[in-house]
């Protein structure tokens, strides 16, 4: 910020007003300051920091916490930070002269960057004072001016009200009898507040509630700083029914005491963190609570691994987010020590507290029951570093023990050794490997180092590959490490398979360790676009458009085995059917099967960049009701669940949870030997209760509870690269509906509401998953080996650019694909539409479809384009072989 205005107005040998030269303090976030001004008019200085300057409005009247009352703010030229701890008087004569008393001050924030948002005209933000607390907007007026002006006002929130500024000058150095005179203030002033408390909630008293727990007994909570449980890390999720499975939040842990309603905050380690994050103090302080403690993470964005490093940005005052407390455990409250208590009863009442009402910086630790596989697949896909998994009937245990563990998502690639650093202790041959990675500017990256993994073989071996080396780096290095610069540097030529868990803020590998040495590779092979997945199982992309073209053509056309193919694949179909209708499964019906449930919180905003509420979604699910039900009625359901909205962290759930009644379940054993109780919809009422659960997304198995193992369609998901445009993703649609029609197979067409299309094969009588499964792999590898410059068969990212990936994994026994008509969890509501073959051509886009267009849609469509789909009589029996 320019502050050459703020210099060229005062003189700073006459006026005690600072002069600017300090930097920003590092480490702080940014503040606000609100100074009460006796210059010629009185009037209220209203000012933000923003990057290294104070952005400055003139407020006449003062805010108001009425969001009905919109007052002028003058935009005035920005000043110093130091400014912000000045009173006293300016000498009449000068500018601004007349007398400063600080009204309030602390911290703000605003959900993204302020400069972008002022530069636009609309900045919405939170303050954190004494007296000036919780939403807040400044709007640019229109009017042309000499100085810019702007509209501030409160926002609707819990602290709305009718308090002014005059309100709350208790405390406020009054200035001399002159000044107030003079700057027409000669009236006397309303001093009735020095603070504005946190508006809590209608107070409950849960200590009834807390006692009827298994294991609750009165007592006082700690007054301090305590030990948390901790989980131990594994390296797979355990199975069973009395698991729960939360995300692993990449925040920071905080544990929560209340005592006589005054709320303090402490880090692991026992440190303070009261004032650091003002937001989570006062929204503990709205719940009303006697006393309380309460364990939970602290989270910027989403909590997710690319997060991180913004909650560290917040935190710093280097960039501005939403800070949000996960809570996932509740310890003590109103009296009551609840640490005896079974888990799973904790949580649901820590559900009930956090439901009686609480601002947006507050949110609950939802999680799955069993199915820690599933859901730890899930969490990766979203973006987590993984899960922690509790025993649900334990109490809370300080220390780390094997109720809790954590399980972490790794990932793996293939590295160029570029150098190594000496050994430590008893450690012999190296300490470390110096890694790297290609790079189109410099060739090669430096991408970290990896010291774990290595047997004593493998210390040895490598010892005797490595040489002297030198001190010149042999890559390009962009990373402050001292320990670099006594590393000793070779050129890449070796290789090896490292796992990590992420990329850190320098670019360079978190956690990583050894998985292999490759000795089969080159470094030079790195460098290959079209290498295929690491792992000695890998395979390289590649071969003549002739050869693979006569492998499609094998699946084409069967010739002359057609005849025996046929048969088999007869009597393949015959004992689906029998397993159809022979699999014993308890399917339990929903106990409030038919009624209807009630919409609560109807004004929450679950797409908050459109402002789509929850009454949004519930309407829009009711409208195309007749449409949706069909496609997921008696079929075993997944859903995506968003209680905060998709901007927060949104979780996948397919068992039944508690407060569920008019969903069904259906038992159904699954891979791990175990079963499970798998969530099923059979009316209007069902869905409509999981969209009161803040459900999105639906997503069912291409088969129907009563027949599990019979496969009722195929779908093949078209997903491009990040540099293919979608007419590309169109063309290949239509090339798979013609080979599909060679194999005398109908196909229909699905906008997926994300970036690709749904091809999607009916089957009928249907086929068992093992037959269904080889035919979708065995058709999505033999277009990918035809056209390997167009399509990919595997789900590696790294080597999706200008492919598209033909997905076929959700044709599986458990696999999903979100339904016709699903929302997505995604910005602009977007739709996954069934769409006519005859609509490709003018689609402009896969998300074309939204909230707000589907229902005219449907008034104005004459015909489902997927009508009389379920009618098509055609299976995958002739193709048994021929598609593996």
């Amino acid at each position: 910020m320019s502050l050459a205005d703020y210099r060229r107005k005062r003189s700073f040998t006459r006026t005690g007003e600072p002069e600017p030269g300090r930097p920003a303090p590092r480490g702080r976030r940014p503040l606000f300051v609100v100074q009460l001004h006796h210059a010629s008019r009185r009037h209220y200085d209203f000012r933000l920091q923003v990057g290294d300057a104070l952005r400055s409005w003139a407020v006449p009247k003062g805010p108001s916490y009425d969001p009905k009352v919109k007052r002028m703010a003058v935009e005035v030229e920005d000043h110093p930070l130091e400014y912000a701890d000045f009173e006293g008087q300016i000498p009449r004569g000068e500018y601004g002269g007349g007398h400063v008393a600080r009204f309030d001050q602390g911290v703000w924030s605003t959900d993204g960057d302020p400069e972008a948002q002022l530069a636009k005209g609309h900045l919405r933000f939170e303050l954190f004072g004494r007296k000036l607390k919780g939403g807040w907007h400044l709007v640019r007026s229109g009017k042309p001016a000499r100085q810019p002006q702007w509209l501030l006002f409160k926002d609707e929130d819990a602290y709305a009200g009718p308090l002014e500024a005059d309100d709350l000058l208790a405390g406020v150095t009054p200035p001399p009898a002159q000044d107030r005179r003079r700057a027409g203030s000669g009236k006397a002033t309303r001093r009735r507040k020095t603070e504005v408390k946190a508006p809590a909630t209608r107070r409950r008293d849960w200590a009834k509630a807390a006692l009827a727990l298994p294991g609750a007994r009165k007592g006082a909570a700690p007054d301090g700083a305590f030990a948390p449980q901790l989980a131990r890390l594994v390296q797979a999720p355990p199975e069973g029914a009395d698991w729960l499975h939360e995300l692993k939040w990449d925040g920071y842990r905080l544990l929560a005491t209340i005592a006589d309603g005054q709320v303090r905050l402490w880090s692991r380690n026992g440190l303070d963190w009261t004032g650091r994050v003002p937001e989570v103090r006062d929204a503990l302080g709205a719940l009303g609570l006697r006393s309380a403690v309460l364990d939970g993470e602290l989270v910027a964005g989403r909590g997710a691994r690319t997060d991180f490093n913004l909650l560290q940005a917040v935190l710093s005052g280097e960039r501005q987010a939403r800070l949000v407390l996960v809570l996932f455990d509740l310890l003590h409250l109103d009296g009551v020590d609840l640490a005896g208590v079974p888990l799973r009863e904790r949580k649901a009442l820590l559900r009930r507290v956090l439901d009686a009402g609480h601002g947006g910086h507050l949110a609950y630790s939802s999680h799955a029951e069993g199915e820690g596989g599933e859901a730890f697949r899930v969490a990766g896909m979203q973006g987590f570093e993984g899960i922690v998994s509790k025993r649900g009937d334990r109490p809370y245990r300080p220390g780390r023990s094997d109720d809790w563990r954590k399980t972490k998502l790794l990932e793996g690639d293939e590295f160029a050794v570029v150098g190594f650093t000496a050994p430590r202790g008893t450690r012999t041959g190296f300490g470390s490997l110096l890694l790297a990675r290609p790079d189109p500017e410099h060739g090669w990256r430096y991408a970290g180092k990896v010291g774990s993994g290595f047997s004593e073989a493998q210390l040895r071996e490598l010892a005797g590959r490595l040489g002297k080396g030198s001190r010149a780096p042999s890559v390009f290095v962009d990373v402050d490490d001292p320990e670099l610069r006594r590393a000793a540097w070779i050129e890449p030529e070796l290789v090896v398979e490292v796992f990590y868990r992420g990329i850190g803020a320098q670019q360079v590998l978190r956690q990583p360790s050894l998985k292999a040495l490759r000795p089969d590779k080159r470094a030079a092979d790195l460098s290959d676009p079209d290498r295929g997945p690491p792992g000695p199982g890998s395979t390289r992309m590649g071969g003549t458009k002739r050869a693979t073209a006569g492998r499609a053509a094998k699946v084409a056309s069967p010739g002359k085995r057609a005849g025996a193919v046929k048969k088999a694949g007869a009597a393949r179909a015959k004992k689906a059917g029998a397993d159809k209708t022979a699999a014993p499964r308890t399917r339990r019906r929903a106990a409030g099967a038919g009624a209807p449930p009630e919409l609560s919180s109807p004004g929450k905003v679950l797409y908050p960049g459109d402002g789509y509420t929850k009454a949004d979604v519930w309407n829009y699910y009711q409208t195309v009701m007749d449409q949706l039900l069909p496609q997921i009625a008696g079929r075993p359901l997944s859903v995506i669940r968003c209680p905060g909205g998709i901007a927060r962290a949104c979780f996948f759930q397919k068992h039944r949870t508690a407060g569920l009644e008019r969903v069904a379940t259906v038992r159904l054993k699954e891979e791990s030997g175990g079963s499970g109780d798998y969530l099923v919809v059979e009316d209007a009422a069902g869905l409509m209760e999981l969209v009161q659960f803040n459900t999105l997304e639906f997503h069912p198995w291409g088969a129907h509870a009563d027949a599990p193992d019979t496969a009722d369609r195929v779908v093949f998901d078209l997903d491009p690269g990040p540099d293919v445009p979608f007419a590309e993703v169109k063309r290949a649609a239509q090339d798979l509906r013609r080979l599909l029609a060679r194999l005398e197979l109908e196909s229909f067409l699905r906008v997926s509401g994300g970036k690709g299309l749904h091809v999607v094969v009916p089957l009928n009588p249907g086929c068992d998953w093992a037959l269904t499964r080889r035919f979708a792999r065995g058709f999505a590898e033999a277009l990918t080996q035809a056209e390997p410059d167009r399509f990919l068969a595997v789900a590696s990212k790294r080597l999706r650019n200008r492919r598209i990936f033909i997905d076929c994994l959700r044709n599986g026994r458990g696999a999903t694909a979100v339904a016709s008509y699903s929302l997505r969890a995604r910005p602009r509501a977007p739709v996954a539409m069934p769409i006519g073959w005859n609509e490709l051509a003018r689609l402009a886009r896969p998300d074309a479809f939204t909230l707000a267009s589907v229902p005219e849609k449907l008034r104005r469509r004459r015909r489902d384009p997927w009508e009389g789909m379920d009618r098509i009589r055609q299976d995958l029996a002739r193709w048994a072989d021929a598609g593996a």
